[in-house]
């Protein structure tokens, strides 16, 4: 399947060269004014959690010295189990996956899809270790579900160690057919133009020794068995749709319709899009069908976006069962010419903000701390 690059947002990566040569310090406001003229405090007074460490673009050498990601899943592990014990069954984690380690790169960098696909891929090999901890994940009852068989080729050969085989390696296609063909389920697998050609030439060049193997490695896929590792406890969806086909996040709902005692955890699967209408329902009949009775239905458990609108930079942040985060992020001239970031929580709401909201947020308080 390819992945379509990402374009370079070039006008805000003009704004970031001229701080290239900044060495961050990372702090925090104790007690700040808002724009409303009441005292803000801080995350850790609240008893919220606090933004992770080094995640700004003007913080590269904190960045690049720090385990973000490793963060990241600590967090994201502890709000699903909170979710799942919650009794949610769809998840949704939502985070920048290229932030962190010698490579780290902000949303003003120069990245693509396929870069996106493998950090993730990564992020959530070493997350499914983490539950096997409890019986009930255990023996294949864990399901890494990748976006394609290609993906799946390649992650089964690079996490080669035991705790990472214990999971089943799988991808959309292969849960969709061995699922969805009831009557309540949507039918089979709604497969992307152009695969069924490709299916059927790698057949044809395989001749008698069966698939030529263009889509990936049919012996890859773990076996789906009923009563062994199916039902399934766990589901981790890596990145569908997001930079794939649309039809990832159809075939999605119909997995989740044909098992709903499993817990679906989409990984990066850029679903504000979804959800945002920017696929059009005139083009995308299908997919606009399962953005009210699915979509919509996802619990963001752990969710993390930058802001850069306007002038000002900021985050969006939550960890469940947290309520909602808006900080605005200042940098401000440091010693020795370096810059140092400091992070403002706005507010905090029981309901996710729009876009615009929090960007109208951040002007605010932005302007009224000038």
């Amino acid at each position: 399947m390819s992945r379509v690059s990402l374009a370079a947002l070039v006008s805000l990566a003009i704004l970031v060269s001229g701080c290239n040569a900044f060495t961050s310090t990372y702090t925090r406001c104790g007690s700040v004014s808002s724009v409303f003229g009441q005292q803000q405090q801080s995350s850790s007074a609240l008893n919220l959690t606090p933004l992770p460490k080094g995640i700004s673009p003007f913080e590269k050498s904190l960045s690049k010295n720090i385990d973000i990601q490793g963060d990241f899943r600590k967090s994201s592990k502890q709000a699903i189990d909170a979710a799942i014990g919650n009794n949610m069954k769809r998840v949704e984690i939502e985070f920048p996956p290229l932030l962190g380690g010698s490579q780290s790169k902000s949303q003003f960098d120069d990245f693509d899809n396929i870069q996106e696909l493998d950090k993730n891929k990564e992020w959530t090999m070493q997350l499914a270790p983490t539950f096997l901890g409890e019986k009930e994940y255990q023996k294949g009852r864990v399901w890494m579900i990748f976006p394609d068989l290609k993906e799946c080729e390649l992650a089964k050969a690079e996490w080669a160690g035991q705790r990472y085989q214990e999971a089943t390696f799988t991808t959309i296609q292969a849960v969709t057919n061995y699922l969805a063909t009831g009557e309540n389920s949507g039918g089979g697998y709604d497969a992307p133009w152009g695969e069924n050609l490709m299916s059927g030439l790698s057949k044809i060049m395989g001749g008698k020794d069966g698939d030529a193997g263009l889509l990936g490695d049919q012996a890859s896929l773990d076996p789906l068995v009923e009563g062994e590792n199916s039902p399934a406890r766990l589901w981790l969806v890596i990145q569908p749709g997001n930079g794939g086909p649309v039809e990832d996040w159809v075939n999605c709902e119909k997995m989740a319709l044909s098992s709903p005692d499993t817990t679906m955890v989409v990984i990066n699967g850029a679903l504000d899009k979804v959800r945002g209408g920017f696929y059009p329902a005139v083009f995308f009949p299908k997919l606009a069908a399962t953005v009210d009775r699915f979509w919509k239905k996802f619990e963001p458990a752990f969710y993390l976006k930058p802001f850069s609108d306007k002038g000002v930079y900021g985050w969006l942040y939550r960890v469940y069962p947290e309520p909602w985060q808006v900080h605005l992020e200042i940098v401000k001239p440091g010693k020795d010419g370096n810059a140092e970031v400091e992070y403002m929580l706005v507010d905090t709401m029981d309901e996710k903000p729009s876009y615009d909201k929090v960007v109208s947020m951040l002007l605010s308080v932005s302007q009224a701390n000038k």
